[in-house]
């Protein structure tokens, strides 16, 4: 029998004083394969009023399941460290982590277990990697390439009441003045970058 192996999560600033997520190979894949089943990873562009850039990219992961079986949703983030538990008025109640960080590291652990979610969360991991921190910061270049890669989760997680998508983020960008304007060619042959 093949021993279990322990992962230690590092501490990012948990106010808990909770340092240490330990997880068998058992509980990871349990977890990914409920996440396979009854969850969700996205990622979302979402318009803010108060952004220079107008949007921004929300990344989650949403575990759901009758809310006569919350206790296991608290489970969930007994084990992950991350996010919160809430009570929808349909019956359901989901279990939600935000942010890029602890999507980040709740993608990272669970992504060698997953089947059904492996494409969403290797393109999830993939656009997060480029997100702005650790000296980088957000810009309408790289907000509109992002926002490309954000658009191809509405036909891995069969989205239909999503209405805001690249275009969307193009079109403010453009009205704002934000993105270099691209000009063409005499012959419209060739796009030429002014500047």
């Amino acid at each position: 029998m093949k021993p279990n192996v322990w992962f230690v999560r590092p501490n990012y600033g948990n106010t808990e004083g909770k340092i240490n997520v330990l997880m068998t190979t058992e509980e990871l894949a349990y977890i990914a394969g409920f996440l396979d089943g009854d969850g969700c990873i996205m990622l979302q562009l979402i318009y803010r009023h108060d952004y220079k850039l107008g949007y921004q990219i929300r990344a989650s992961i949403v575990f759901y399941q009758k809310t006569q079986y919350k206790d296991f949703l608290y489970w969930l983030k007994k084990k992950l460290k991350h996010g919160y538990v809430r009570e929808r008025n349909d019956g359901i109640s989901e279990y939600t982590i935000v942010g890029v960080a602890p999507v980040s590291e709740a993608t990272r652990l669970l992504y060698p277990y997953l089947r059904l979610k492996k494409k969403q969360s290797k393109l999830a991991l993939s656009v997060l990697s480029k997100m702005p921190g650790r000296g980088r910061e957000m810009n309408p270049k790289l907000l509109l390439d992002l926002s490309y890669e954000v658009d191809k989760f509405a036909d891995l997680n069969y989205s239909k009441r999503r209405t805001n998508t690249s275009k969307k983020v193009k079109d403010f960008l453009q009205s704002k003045g934000l993105l270099n304007p691209v000009e063409t060619d005499p012959k419209g042959e060739i796009p030429i970058q002014s500047g």
